[in-house]
């Protein structure tokens, strides 16, 4: 039997896991920053994992590359990496991110559901 934990309950474990693993094939000091590269090339990915809550903003529009897919905007709250953020997400009608537009970090939990809220 597999057990499965969201990415936010366990982004710090596997964050030092990540920084650890490249400071050994890099040497010390560069798998922070190897780290934080990582992060941002997967951050869309990342971040619709790290969800913990959402809402439905409304339709976007199609796939530029695949014209039958309907996206939709769906705002985002979620915790990553130490921080509560706030995140407008491009979705398709699978749940499956396609993008971003926009990303905040904040300070707690409460300033993201109110980020949430105020959507």
């Amino acid at each position: 039997m597999g057990m499965f934990e969201q990415v936010g309950c366990v982004s710090d474990r596997v964050m030092e896991t990540l920084v650890a693993g490249l400071e050994i094939e890099f040497g010390r000091g560069a798998g922070e920053a190897l780290a934080q590269r990582f992060l941002a090339a997967e951050a869309v990915e990342l971040c619709w994992e790290a969800r913990l809550a959402e809402r439905w903003l409304g339709y976007y529009g199609t796939s530029e590359s695949e014209p039958e897919v309907e996206l939709d905007r769906v705002r985002i709250i979620g915790f990553l990496n130490g921080r509560w953020f706030v995140a407008t997400m491009i979705v398709d009608g699978d749940g499956a991110a396609h993008g971003m537009t926009g990303r905040r970090d904040l300070a707690g939990e409460a300033d993201a559901r109110s980020a949430l809220a105020d959507a």
